[in-house]
């Protein structure tokens, strides 16, 4: 009842609101980007003034330039200093709005959209549905309570969300409501093939002979049930690949057999980000906090400003102890 009520004291201040201005997590993923592009597209058509942002770095990775609204984005230094209105989307801390925080804490209403457990509810109005499969479901929910009709570009946003955060629907988040969102979706035509190919299968040979590598050097340890492997700076400058490029990989390591727990760690320009998953009872969520980050159960993350090395060990202790 909470949630219910929450989306309705936001869409209310949306209402109101003669600008809104929308923002999302650094390094965006598919469904903080689908997120903020769909609200961002629905605003336009609307006739409601809105800007969309995320902190620098600005570029997006290659799968995620195909989508709608993309180019009517705004750099984060034009981003209101003091919005009337702010919105943000599947971001669990306000510290992880990068160069927006300050934007965040002067906004006359914050508005939090997001569906991570470990939300700290940052915001004066706090959308935050722990058994959503993604914000973009929350999206779609308060663009109902607002009465906006969804179009096309902004289901297409909506739906590259729901199927990054679900595993194209294969993820023990695909809930009955999964569906029936999908085919409400599904329903304004969308080119599937094209976003599926997209987001998931489109690369170039360049990456690919970077995961050869990484795969080459990836390592299994059956006591703790472990597959770990490392991305350095050195393997994306001989390759020609950025860091956003790779942000797939750590599914491949995924099909491991052996495997209940699964780590990536990747070299970036502010430190190593540590991405985890769990196949099992290891709670990868509570191991992220631990080390600073957040994320769900099953799928977590946090950033280690130390070595790829220093990383790994991280993890490897703490699923010992």
């Amino acid at each position: 009842m909470r949630v219910d009520a929450e989306l309705d004291r936001a869409a209310k201040a949306i209402d109101a609101a003669g600008v809104v201005s929308l923002a999302c997590h650094v390094s965006p993923d598919g469904d903080a980007l689908g997120s903020l592009l769909a609200l961002h597209l629905l605003c336009r058509s609307q006739g409601k003034e809105s800007v969309a942002a995320w902190p620098s770095p600005a570029h997006v990775a290659p799968h995620y330039r195909f989508l709608p609204g993309l180019e009517d984005t705004t750099p984060a230094d034009q981003f209101p200093a003091r919005p009337e209105l702010m919105v943000t989307f599947d971001c669990g801390s306000i510290d992880r709005l990068g160069r927006l925080t300050d934007a965040a804490r002067a906004a006359g209403e914050l508005v939090v959209l997001d569906h991570h457990a470990t939300n700290t509810c940052y915001g004066t109005i706090n959308v935050v549905d722990a058994d959503a499969a993604a914000t973009a479901v929350l999206v779609r929910r308060l663009a109902a309570r607002l009465g906006w009709p969804l179009t096309r570009p902004a289901a297409e946003c909506i739906y590259a969300g729901l199927v990054t955060d679900t595993g194209r629907f294969q993820y023990s988040n695909t809930t009955p409501e999964v569906f029936a969102l999908a085919e409400e979706l599904a329903r304004f035509d969308l080119p599937i093939e094209h976003i599926t190919r997209e987001l998931f299968e489109k690369h170039r040979f360049a990456y690919l002979q970077l995961v050869a590598d990484v795969l080459g050097r990836a390592v299994l340890e059956p006591g703790l049930a472990l597959v770990s492997a490392a991305v350095t700076r050195e393997d994306l400058d001989r390759h020609g690949v950025d860091v956003e490029e790779t942000e797939g990989l750590i599914d491949l390591l995924r099909r491991t057999a052996e495997a209940t727990v699964v780590v990536l760690a990747k070299e970036a320009p502010e430190g190593v980000r540590v991405s985890l998953r769990s196949l099992a009872e290891v709670d990868v969520g509570a191991l992220a906090r631990a080390m600073g980050g957040g994320g769900h159960r099953f799928a977590s993350g946090f950033t280690h400003h130390g070595t790829v090395t220093e990383a790994l060990e991280l993890v490897r202790a703490a699923l010992s102890g």
